[in-house]
């Protein structure tokens, strides 16, 4: 028997594990073997043993990696429930196929699904999903109040599987979405209009008609219109009673169901009341009273009625019968009138009415005086609002009319303002002259205001009265529901209500809170078998309004949101909300139903932890939400993963379809820091997400330098530069820059590699190529390992088209300048744009670039021999610059020293004549305080003493030049010569015929020593400071060796040039010293001092002046 064990690759991630596949017995000869039950699109390898009787044998060799070929799916979807989500849409859900059962590459991987309704042959409805990891669909343009069956089926690029089993589904109910039919009108008196209608088509009624509403309104009057509604599905016409006499209007009518109205009937039906006798004329004054005659002017009646026809004026003497009139008819059009013959000083009364078909109406009476001592009326005073009168919409003014100014008092003006920025507004200017109080309606619940009224008389206005005091108007119910009302699931007992609050402009009055009504709809409870039996939607409706009862919580006026608890799993719920006051609640919002039974998870995962694997990948563990917060079964979770700096660009997500708590997060950044975060989802949807935790991946090599590129490319150097990585992965450390001929210079293939340490400098000088050369570079950045190379090539210039070399190029040096001239060689392929100067000191003997940038014109350049080192021999060579490049350099000239010449007074022999000066002015002073002392001394020492002792501490001065001294040294001076003749003069000494002694001298001699030593002390610092300078800097050069002259430090490759602020050598003091290494320190008892120590120079002798 010989077994097969397989190892499958890639399809289980990072845990892989051999597994036993095939066994086949009884085959010893068999050379291949077909293996089944393979999964598709799955990588596998393969290894086998043989097995005999004693046992088995070791496995063999694993074979190369294969592939099994793609196959369409070969399951369907599971988990598919549907849900109404609306009056026109169904939400499907299903758990998606795992990534084992994908049978080939995930990206073609993707759902169909196709919904028809069973009662009609119609067809069916497709939609694809292209998301493999989706898990709903919301199907919409559905019909109002109809079941659908759905299936679905996943497919891939090789094609689809098997079709789940099909679901059933109903949109929600809905308003009618077409109007009563057959509406007509007919105005039976002038104040009533019946309707009749036909009831809606039955599959435009989208759910059960409760009722019928009729939207009317006075056409040219009316802004909006009114509504009456007729209760019953039954019931299809109406009278409209307390119509205006009349009056044209527009009528529509339109059915309802508890989800709201449906659509009006179009277009409106145009119907007047018909006619009646008019009310009065309006407006009746007297602008003009003579002693005999008067002018009555009028307006046409508020209400006319009809069609007016004409006006009667009928007028008689106050105090004569009251049947006694004089009439006079008028034409319709006619406005005014004028009464003549009338008694002087008399009062008289008018009566004025108009006519319709239908006869006279009642007429409008007034008194007028003719005389012409009339004048404007007083404003009505004593106004007054009892509180009493006041309501939610009107209120009762009450006032004392004034004087009359001997003329009637033809109607009041009444004006309101709306407190606390309202601006006066008329609220009616025809109010009677004889009342003493009207009553101002349409005002706005829980508002207050302010009124004042003025009087009219034939003259004319009176003034405003004075305000009112501010009225508030009474609460009244809420003018509108909460808006916005949403239900979700939140448990599977439980529901989350969340609404906003009604327009400030619509609360009228203070709101006390939110009332929520809510109850079950039972037609959800049937099963798919007893839904069949229900033949008609008619007989769903019966069953809905048989469960018609609320129940109703109360909310807070400050919450938005409430949890609605203790609810019965699998029932679907109808939920609506209504604000309330004192007075009462307001109309109450569209019904929303709701599913109870599934829900999200109501709590994240729990201990989410976030730890790195490798430079790419990161392991996310958790423990599942609380068990009280899952409302059911968790199906999977979702990872999400995202850079920590942009969460919007970088977020990654990853579904997990098992309930596992552990999740490898591969293919992110290196050395990246991440924020993850983890939900949980069931059937009903997602959680939250868990707060994020963070995690950043180890380093990896960078990638290649985001660039390379040459610049200032002569024949011997070139600058190369390049970028940073665009992918660090991780802690940049240096670089590595290797380059290295294409061909054998000389038959020698030189490779250079210069590591650059950090990551601030990112270019390179180099400056030993060979003219012509081309040359290949890589560069790689460095963190934990270096990274792949950036490669490029380059040749040494000069290029071609570049200019020619400059001809007769001469360097000449002044004492503090260094001046090259030159002429201008051959041009180019274009125009010579400038020049550059190159330099090659001595003691390197590598050219580099000197002065950049010299314009084209120019032919001499003159630098500062600052700028060079001293005691260094530089050549120099000029090159040409165009746009093509560096042309041929000029043959250098000769070398030149960058020794300054110093000045006169630094100069050996005038330090040499300054000191022969200074001892010939001492050695007189020195001889005759000698002869003195010697004098005073052979008085007190008695004769026989021949040799005298002379102790004394000598000071040379320079001059103020530089001088070393030994200022703690004690000086003896020891005459050797006899003194024979008194006026001899001694011989002057010479330093090398001194003798320096430790010996101790008088005190009054050691004191004057030390105290002039302490000056020249700080003198011999100073110089000490900056001489010591000097050197540390020059010291502090690197040694050459082959690659130093490649540091990519500036001061390395210009080290030819003077260090700026470095202070100068100063070793004027030794004669004959031009060049020699640094200087030496030479140490005395107290002090240390450097020395130049030239070859050949003789060193000075401490305490005096160096000089020959």
């Amino acid at each position: 028997m010989c077994g097969i064990s397989a190892r499958v690759v890639g399809a289980v991630g990072d845990d892989e594990e051999w597994v036993t596949l095939y066994e086949e017995e009884n085959e010893p000869d068999a050379q291949t073997l077909e293996i089944p039950n393979l999964t598709p699109y799955t990588h596998y390898r393969f290894r086998m043993r043989q097995v005999n009787v004693v046992g088995a044998s070791a496995f063999s060799q694993s074979s190369r990696v294969i592939q099994t070929l793609q196959a369409p799916p070969d399951v369907a979807p599971t988990g598919i429930t549907v849900r109404t989500a609306s009056e026109t849409s169904l939400r499907l859900r299903w758990v998606p196929l795992p990534d084992s059962r994908y049978n080939g590459n995930p990206e073609s991987v993707g759902y169909r699904v196709t919904c028809w309704r069973p009662d009609l042959p119609s067809p069916a409805l497709a939609h694809v999903i292209s998301d493999r990891l989706e898990r709903e669909l919301t199907v919409e343009g559905l019909q109002e109040w109809t079941e659908y069956e759905l299936q679905m089926q996943a497919f891939n690029a090789i094609g689809p599987g098997p079709w789940s089993e099909s679901v059933r589904g109903r949109t929600r109910e809905s308003v009618p979405s077409a109007a009563p039919e057959n509406v007509s009108a007919e105005a039976v008196s002038s104040t009533q209009i019946l309707l009749t209608w036909a009831s809606v088509p039955e599959q435009d009624q989208n759910g059960l008609i409760l009722g019928y509403k009729i939207l009317f309104r006075a056409r040219d009057l009316d802004p909006e219109p009114r509504s009456h509604a007729v209760r019953g599905n039954h019931t299809q016409s109406a009278l409209l009673a307390g119509l205006g006499k009349f009056v044209l209007y527009e009528l529509q009518v339109l059915a309802f169901t508890r989800i709201g109205n449906g659509v009006p009937s179009s277009p409106p039906i145009l119907e007047r009341t018909k006619d009646d006798a008019p009310g009065p004329p309006v407006r009746l004054v007297f602008p003009e009273v003579r002693l005999t005659s008067v002018r009555i002017v009028w307006q046409p009646p508020e209400e006319p009625n009809g069609v007016i026809l004409g006006y009667q004026i009928a007028y008689r003497l106050a105090s004569s019968s009251p049947n006694t009139f004089t009439t006079v008819e008028v034409g319709a059009t006619v406005r005014q009138f004028t009464a003549t013959e009338l008694a002087p000083e008399a009062a008289y009364v008018f009566r004025l009415s108009a006519k319709t078909r239908q006869g006279w109406g009642a007429p409008l009476e007034a008194t007028v005086i003719t005389t012409e001592k009339r004048e404007r009326p007083a404003p009505p005073r004593e106004l007054l609002v009892p509180q009493a009168e006041v309501t939610a919409r009107s209120l009762w003014l009450q006032w004392v009319p004034g004087s009359d100014g001997a003329s009637p008092i033809r109607y009041f003006t009444v004006q309101l303002r709306e407190l606390p920025r309202g601006q006066w507004q008329t609220y009616s200017s025809s109010v009677s002259h004889e009342a003493t109080a009207c009553a101002v309606e349409r005002l706005r619940p829980f508002t207050s205001y302010k009124l004042r009224l003025k009087a009219t008389n034939d003259v004319g206005d009176s003034d405003f009265s004075a305000e009112t005091e501010a009225v508030t108007t009474l609460q009244d119910v809420p003018g509108e529901p909460p808006s916005s009302v949403s239900v979700t699931p939140h448990t599977t007992s439980s529901v989350l209500i969340q609404w906003q609050p009604p327009r400030d402009e619509s609360l009228n009055g203070l709101l006390q809170g939110y009332r929520i009504y809510y109850r079950e709809l039972e037609y959800e409870v049937a099963s798919a078998a007893e839904s069949k039996t229900l033949k008609t939607p008619s007989a769903l409706r019966a069953e809905l309004t048989a469960q018609s009862s609320f129940q109703t919580v109360n909310s807070s006026s400050t919450l938005t949101t409430y949890e609605l608890t203790h609810l019965k799993k699998y029932r679907r719920y109808e939920v609506v909300m209504t604000a309330y006051n004192v007075i009462g609640e307001s109309p109450a919002s569209a019904p929303v139903e709701v599913f109870v039974g599934e829900a999200a998870p109501a709590a994240a995962p729990q201990r989410v932890q976030v730890t790195p694997l490798t430079a790419s990948q990161l392991e996310v563990t958790w423990d599942p939400p609380p068990p009280e917060s899952q409302n059911g079964n968790i199906q999977g979770y979702k990872i999400y993963c995202w850079e920590a700096d942009s969460q919007n660009e970088t977020e990654k997500m990853r579904v997990l379809f098992l309930p596992e708590t552990t999740a490898k997060l591969k293919n992110l950044t290196s050395h990246t820091k991440y924020l993850v975060s983890v939900s949980a989802f069931n059937a009903a949807g997602d959680g939250p997400r868990s707060e994020p935790r963070q995690g950043r991946t180890h380093q990896a090599a960078p990638g290649t330098p985001s660039f390379l590129a040459f610049s200032e490319v002569t024949s011997t150097t070139l600058n190369v530069s390049w970028g940073e990585p665009t992918a660090a992965n991780g802690v940049l450390q240096g670089y590595r820059v290797v380059y290295e001929p294409l061909a054998p210079v000389q038959g020698v293939s030189k490779v250079v590699t210069v590591d650059v340490k950090g990551n601030w400098q990112r270019w390179l000088k180099v400056r030993d190529l060979t003219k012509g050369v081309t040359y290949f570079f890589r560069v790689q950045a460095r963190t934990i390992a270096y990274g792949p190379e950036l490669r490029a090539s380059v040749t040494a210039g000069p290029a071609e088209g570049s200019p020619g070399s400059p001809r007769d190029v001469s360097v000449t040096r002044s004492a503090s300048e260094l001046t090259l001239q030159w002429t201008e060689g051959r041009a180019g392929r274009t125009p010579t744009t400038g020049y550059v100067i190159e330099a090659r000191p001595s003691d390197e003997g590598l050219w580099d670039m000197f002065v950049k940038d010299i314009p084209r014109g120019a032919t001499s350049y003159t630098a500062s021999l600052d700028k060079l080192r001293q005691g260094v021999t530089y050549e120099f060579r000029v090159v040409a610059v165009n746009q093509v490049g560096y042309g041929e350099p000029s043959s250098p000239p000769a070398a030149m020293s960058a020794q300054a010449e110093s000045p006169f007074y630094e100069r050996w022999w005038f330090v040499l004549v300054v000191a022969l000066c200074s001892l010939l002015a001492v050695l007189p002073v020195v001889f005759a305080l000698v002869l003195r002392g010697q004098n005073k001394r052979h008085g007190s020492c008695g004769p026989g003493k021949s040799i005298s002792n002379m102790e004394e501490s000598v000071t040379l001065d320079n001059g103020g030049f530089a001088t070393l001294e030994l200022s703690s040294r004690h000086l003896n001076v020891k005459n050797t010569f006899s003194k024979k003749n008194g006026t001899r003069s001694p011989p002057r000494p010479s330093p090398g015929g001194l003798h320096y002694s430790d010996e101790d001298i008088c005190n009054k001699y050691n004191g004057a020593a030390l105290t002039e030593g302490g000056a020249l002390q700080e003198k011999s610092g100073d110089a000490v400071e900056s001489e010591g300078t000097e050197s540390g800097s020059e010291d502090a050069l690197p040694q050459h060796s082959f690659v130093n002259h490649y540091l990519s430090d500036p001061t390395y490759y210009n080290s030819w040039k003077r260090r700026a602020g470095a202070a100068p050598h100063r070793y004027e003091a030794v004669a004959g010293a031009e060049a020699g290494p640094a200087p030496r320190a030479a140490v005395t008892a107290q002090s240390a001092v450097f020395a130049p120590a030239a070859h050949g120079a003789r060193t000075p002798l401490a305490g005096f002046s160096s000089f020959v």
